[in-house]
């Protein structure tokens, strides 16, 4: 698709086809086979125990014969974007330019659809390699707005998603994200402040903020990700995009008395009634 031998800069090119300048310039570093059999254990772990940080995983992968050291476990969750999560003080300083903005869903209570969506990013692991999926979230009716799969954590396509939601679904009235680099890039906030769209944002490692998409990743791991092995991007693509269809529109909810995100959203009066 980017001809490098073109009259047109590669930069134009990249403008012109509406694609990240990150994925044309992208030179995937490999991964050993065992690092990454180390990285699916991690992300496992680290979805059933969020509040682990790499000296309790080095531990409990020390338990079952992995042999790793702390820093590489480390090293390891870096790549893959997780970090232990806990009530810890907001000592973290935005990067220049990055504005962070206050946490606006405290106290309140989620009654309609569309009054908050929150954004989160999760690590995917591959046969050999692995992607990133950022998906946009309605916390009403938990569903899947929008998502976008990537080979990088760079915010285009964060900003992508985000766009695809507003264009798709109107706006809400709050928009809730971490504090990751992402979602605090000037890229990513000019869409939601040009749209009059209240931004928050989670006091970093507190847990309990986007707790809605924590459950959407256990739910795309443990019912997608993790029984199968992409062999490549577009699989990776086309088969998560499978499930979260699914996900919204024939997966019925405990939280919502049994309905699916589509029927939540589209008609939230059935939750009313039920309740």
């Amino acid at each position: 698709m980017i001809d490098r031998s073109h009259g047109l800069s590669i930069a134009r090119q990249v403008k012109v086809l509406n694609l990240s300048r990150g994925a044309v310039y992208y030179k995937p570093r490999p991964v050993s086979t065992k690092d990454l059999a180390i990285m699916r254990r991690l992300d496992e772990l680290h979805l059933d125990y969020p509040f682990a940080g790499s000296r309790m995983l080095r531990a409990m992968l020390s338990r079952q014969g992995v042999s790793i050291g702390r820093r590489h476990v480390g090293t390891l969750m870096k790549r893959m974007g997780i970090a232990s999560i806990y009530r810890r003080p907001n000592t973290s300083k935005p990067a220049p330019g990055h504005k962070i903005y206050p946490y606006l869903l405290r106290g309140l209570k989620i009654e309609r659809a569309n009054q908050a969506w929150a954004m989160d990013i999760t690590y995917i692991p591959m046969a050999r390699g692995s992607v990133y999926l950022a998906a946009v979230v309605d916390l009403f009716s938990r569903r899947v707005l929008s998502h976008r799969v990537s080979i990088t954590m760079e915010s285009a396509f964060c900003v992508e998603a985000l766009e695809e939601a507003l264009a798709k679904h109107g706006r809400p009235e709050i928009f809730n994200t971490d504090q990751g680099s992402q979602f605090t890039s000037l890229e990513f906030t000019s869409v939601l402040t040009t749209a009059c769209v209240a931004i928050s944002m989670d006091g970093k490692g507190a847990w309990r903020d986007n707790v809605f998409v924590e459950r959407l990743w256990r739910s795309v791991k443990y019912e997608e990700v993790y029984l199968k092995a992409y062999d490549s991007v577009v699989e990776a693509r086309a088969s998560i995009a499978r499930y979260l269809d699914f996900f919204n529109r024939r997966r019925p909810h405990s939280s919502l008395d049994g309905r699916t995100p589509d029927d939540a959203y589209f008609d939230p009066s059935s939750l009313m009634e039920a309740a």
